[in-house]
């Protein structure tokens, strides 16, 4: 078992997992999304492809911290290499978000991490494959607005989450999912505790156990 040093969630790990029946629970319906008025205005040094594959690649380490992670670089750097050398992605349509980094729009505060998200979905159209990974520390919040059938948000937390706060699951379905047309493929590897309905979905996958 690991247990998380921010949020305290014990997860267990087993080498073989049996995978349960599945089932589909019924959420409450997103609002029409709406069309942007106007383009995105990006960081200079952002990727200017705008090709059919494309991907942002967080990884938080929350360096010098009590709930510091490690490798969550190393998953990143792997993602990339992965996507790029067996998937076809370009290096220059993946967007990497890592305290490493050496461009401060590319270190994962905050609004760098939501203005990533808002590049990935950002003039997508048929045919688009979309990748968003979030490797560090992921939390639950008591929902107050009561639009959650367990009555929790789930929520990922960037470098500056202390400072800044935390990023709900309404808002990250807002920035990349809503955005989403017809024949647009967006897949997301949320590495974090309180994953499962991070991306605040209308179905969810119940599964037997771990």
């Amino acid at each position: 078992s690991v247990r998380c040093a921010l949020c305290r969630r014990v997860t267990r790990v087993e080498r073989h997992r049996s995978v349960g029946s599945a089932s589909s629970a019924l959420a409450p319906p997103s609002p029409p999304r709406t069309a942007r008025s106007a383009r995105l205005e990006l960081p200079a040094g952002y990727p200017a492809s705008r090709g059919k594959k494309r991907a942002v690649l967080v990884g938080v380490s929350y360096t010098g911290t009590s709930y510091e992670l490690k490798g969550t670089v190393k998953d990143v750097e792997l993602m990339r290499n992965l996507l790029r050398d067996k998937f076809g992605f370009p290096g220059d349509s993946i967007l990497v978000l890592t305290e490493e980094s050496d461009d401060q729009s590319r270190v994962p505060m905050r609004e760098n991490l939501l203005m990533a998200m808002r590049w990935l979905v950002e003039g997508c159209s048929a045919g688009d494959s979309l990748v968003f990974h979030f490797s560090g520390h992921g939390v639950q919040k008591l929902d107050t607005a009561g639009d959650e059938v367990d009555g929790y948000n789930e929520a990922l937390c960037p470098l500056d989450f202390e400072e800044k706060g935390k990023i709900l699951d309404d808002e990250i379905n807002e920035t990349i999912v809503r955005p989403l047309g017809p024949g647009v493929k967006l897949h997301a590897i949320i590495d974090t505790c309180h994953s499962g309905t991070i991306l605040d979905l209308r179905y969810l996958c119940r599964l037997s156990r771990y």
